[in-house]
C-alpha cells in the first residue's frame, strides 16, 4: 500500500501533507515538537505556522521519524536548505531503498553552493534521479486554505515525477510534470533573492513601475544562470519561473518579500530574524547564489545587490543607486 511521509511540519510542509491526505493518500506528517504531532493529530490545526486552517482528520503526525518513514513510498523533504544534511543523517537510514523523494527545499546551501536535491542525493548516496523537485506559485496559506493553484514535479525520471504529481494532485491543486530538475531548482532558489529586493522596493515606497520592473529584470538573472547550469529556457516562462516569481514578489505572505519590505523601512537583518519563526530562505542563499553566478561567468546585479544589504553593510538606497548607475545594455543578453 502507498503511503507518504512528510518530513517537516512548518507552513509548507504542513499544507503540502494536507494536500497528500485531501488527494487520498494515507499521509503521516513528522514535526520536531511533540505539542505540535498532537495538535496535529488530536485537533486538526496547526497554529503556530497555519493558524485558523482546519487540517484533515485522516491527516495524523508523529515526532517519531521511523514512525513516519516506515512503509512510505513517498518521502517529502520539507525542511530548510539549512541542517538538511543533519537531518537526513540523523534519520535517512529508516528511508526506504527504493522511495521517491520529494524536495520542497528553495534554497542553495551557503558552504557547498549545492542546491536542495544535490544535498538530498549526496548525503543519501543515491541515485540524483530519485529526487522529484516540487516548486511552484505555492504560498502555504493559500494552498491549506485549498485555494486553486498549480505547481511542478521535476525530474528526468518520468515514473518519479509522476508519482509525486499523483500523491498531491488534490482536487483544487494541479501538478504538472517536467523533466527540467535543474531549471525547476534554479528558479525555486533564485526567486526568493529577487523576492528581498521586491520587498525593498515596496517598503521604500516604491510604486508599481518600480517592482515589475524588478521583477522583470529578476526573471532574466534567473534565466540566464539556470541556462547557463544547464536548464531549460522554457521553464523560467512557466509556474516555477515567472508563476513563483510574481507570487514571491507581490504577496504579503511571502516571507521573503516580507523581510525585504522591513529592510527598506528601515529595520535591521538581526531584528527582522529574530521577530520570525519562520526561514527566509533568500537571505541565507542570497550568497551561494551569487557565487554559483560568479563561477559560471553570469551577471546578477539584483542578487549582487541583495547580497549587498543583508550581508554586507549596505542599504536598500545603496542597492536602488547600484542598480540605475549600471552602463546601458541590450535587454536581452548573456543567454
Amino acid at each position: 500500500m502507498s503511503k507518504v511521509a512528510v518530513m517537516g511540519s512548518g507552513s509548507w510542509g504542513t499544507a503540502f501533507a494536507a494536500m497528500c491526505a485531501d488527494a487520498g493518500e494515507p499521509t503521516v506528517l513528522w514535526a520536531r515538537r511533540e505539542e505540535v504531532a498532537a495538535e496535529i493529530s488530536d485537533r486538526h490545526t496547526n497554529a503556530d505556522y497555519l493558524p485558523d486552517v482546519e487540517l484533515p482528520p485522516s491527516l495524523t503526525a508523529t515526532v517519531d521519524p521511523q514512525e513516519a518513514l516506515a512503509g512510505a513510498d513517498v518521502v517529502v523533504l520539507a525542511v530548510p536548505s539549512v541542517g538538511i544534511s543533519e537531518q537526513l543523517e540523523a534519520w535517512g537510514q529508516h528511508i526506504d531503498g527504493d522511495a521517491t523523494l520529494a524536495s520542497l527545499i528553495k534554497g542553495v546551501d551557503v558552504d557547498t553552493m549545492r542546491f536542495g536535491s544535490q544535498v538530498i542525493a549526496d548525503t543519501l548516496d543515491c541515485d540524483p534521479d530519485r529526487v522529484v523537485v516540487v516548486s511552484g506559485p505555492n504560498l502555504a496559506k493559500e494552498c491549506a486554505q485549498r485555494q486553486p493553484a498549480a505547481t511542478v514535479a521535476a525530474s528526468p525520471d518520468a515514473s518519479r515525477a509522476e508519482r509525486v504529481q499523483a500523491a498531491v494532485m488534490a482536487p483544487y491543486f494541479r501538478v504538472y510534470t517536467n523533466d527540467d530538475k535543474t531549471g525547476v531548482e534554479v528558479a525555486g532558489a533564485v526567486k526568493n533573492v529577487i523576492a528581498l529586493a521586491a520587498g525593498m522596493a515596496h517598503g521604500m515606497g516604491y510604486g508599481d513601475n518600480t517592482k515589475a520592473a524588478v521583477i522583470t529584470r529578476g526573471l532574466a538573472e534567473m534565466a540566464r544562470l539556470g541556462v547557463r547550469l544547464g536548464g531549460d529556457a522554457m521553464t523560467f516562462a512557466g509556474l516555477a519561473g515567472v508563476g513563483d516569481l510574481v507570487a514571491t514578489c507581490t504577496s504579503p505572505k511571502s516571507r521573503n518579500r516580507t523581510v525585504g519590505e522591513r529592510l527598506g523601512g528601515g529595520e535591521s537583518l538581526d531584528d527582522i530574524i529574530d521577530s520570525m519563526n519562520m526561514v527566509a530562505e533568500g537571505v541565507k542563499s542570497s550568497r551561494a547564489i551569487l557565487g554559483l553566478a560568479e563561477q559560471a561567468g553570469v551577471e546578477m546585479p539584483i542578487a549582487q545587490g541583495v547580497v549587498s544589504v543583508c550581508h554586507e553593510g549596505a542599504s536598500p538606497e545603496d542597492l536602488v543607486g547600484a542598480l540605475l548607475s549600471r552602463s546601458a545594455k541590450p535587454e536581452v543578453y548573456g543567454m
